[in-house]
């Protein structure tokens, strides 16, 4: 009973502290399409900005639809290749391992040397229900292969704008996916920075490692949410050990959960130092994430991404990923013909080249490649 008053406490601070802050509302521009400075200032200062009602109505449904098919197609358990079915899974054919599985309401790599020892104190796990099952479904890597809804909003016009003001007009493209939290079941993430190549560089700045977009299928409350340290990105890395230490577990003292309605759009710096505690409330939470680098943070950098890892990015490999941009552009303007759509300068003249079509979707796993991890 202790420890569930002092998490409730815990979350209803935080949650106070998140709508203090002045980084959330709508997607503004100015009339020469430049995205609002207040917009821009205040991601600078907090590390991420809350983007009201992106997405509605229809978009919103599609999402659904295809996040029900594909968890309805999806392994019946870790390491299997049929859904609860028996049909084939929708990962069945791929390659590479594009889910990553955990126990119920476990950290699977707190205080491990996986994703480069980013993660290095465990959070909190809470015991899970005697019928919980051996594992649950947390990430699903790759998505824009398995759901059209999902790359059509990959292609939203003034996602894409933002994109462009932030990492320059040759932005290229970090990863998509899926995060799953379960009803009392989702595990959670222990407290981290993302990027593993750049810290003891000489030119490093608030933007070196890129940032993720967060779209809220169904909103995100302090219970299921993810919590991030308000103005930590601008720190360098930062000793996450002591941090623990000082507060005494993994409840930070100054972090904040991203509070969304459905529909709304997290813009969240990837140095930032985030984390999120396993999912003991009975709300879902499903969030679509991609994010976007600094060309120059990427160009010939060697490869930090385990399936791959003797890649270099050099500029055709760049090139090769980034055409998803093209092809997400072309989808979303055959389902969304009223809008203007984004011009993406890397291959302005080059659209036909880029039309999305039934062949294209059958191939898009050799545009789907692998992560630009640094």
């Amino acid at each position: 009973m202790k420890e569930k008053s002092a998490k409730t406490l815990y979350e209803k601070e935080g949650t106070r502290r998140a709508l203090e802050l002045d980084n959330r509302g709508a997607i503004r521009f100015d009339e020469e399409g430049r995205l609002d400075p207040v917009i821009l200032q205040s991601y600078s200062r907090n590390g991420f900005f809350i983007f009201e009602r992106v997405i509605k109505g229809e978009e919103l449904q599609d999402i659904e639809q295809d996040l029900a098919d594909l968890l309805d197609h999806a392994p019946v358990t870790k390491g299997a290749k049929v859904d609860h079915k028996g049909r084939p899974s929708f990962n069945a054919s791929c390659q590479l391992e594009q889910i990553n599985w955990v126990k119920p309401l476990s950290d699977a790599v707190g205080g491990s040397t996986k994703n480069h020892g980013r993660h290095p104190v465990k959070m909190y796990e809470p015991v899970p229900q005697a019928d919980a099952p051996d594992f649950v479904l947390q990430y699903i890597n790759g998505s824009l292969q398995f759901s059209e809804a999902c790359l059509r909003l990959y292609g939203h016009p003034q996602l894409l704008a933002i994109a462009e003001a932030i990492n320059g007009e040759d932005f290229t493209p970090f990863n998509e996916g899926l995060w799953i939290k379960y009803p009392r079941l989702g595990g959670s993430v222990a407290w981290h920075q993302d990027g593993v190549t750049h810290w003891d560089k000489p030119d490093l700045d608030e933007n070196t490692h890129g940032f993720n977009f967060m779209a809220q299928l169904y909103g995100c409350n302090a219970g299921n949410a993810v919590w991030v340290v308000p103005g930590s990105h601008r720190l360098g890395k930062i000793d996450i050990k002591a941090r623990f230490e000082e507060a005494g577990s993994e409840r930070l003292h100054d972090a904040v959960p991203l509070i969304c309605n459905p529909g709304d759009v997290v813009i969240c710096n990837r140095q930032i130092l985030h984390g999120s505690f396993a999912n003991t409330s009975p709300d879902f939470r499903v969030t679509i994430n991609f994010g976007f680098h600094q060309r120059q943070s990427v160009l010939n950098v060697p490869s930090k991404e385990p399936a791959n890892p003797d890649a270099v990015y050099d500029a055709t490999y760049i090139c090769e990923r980034s055409r998803l941009i093209m092809f997400a552009t072309d989808a979303r303007q055959k389902q969304y013909p009223e809008e203007n759509p984004f011009v993406y300068k890397q291959f302005a003249g080059q659209e036909d080249a880029y039309r999305w079509s039934s062949k294209v979707k059958a191939d898009l796993t050799d545009y789907q490649m692998y992560d630009l991890r640094i």
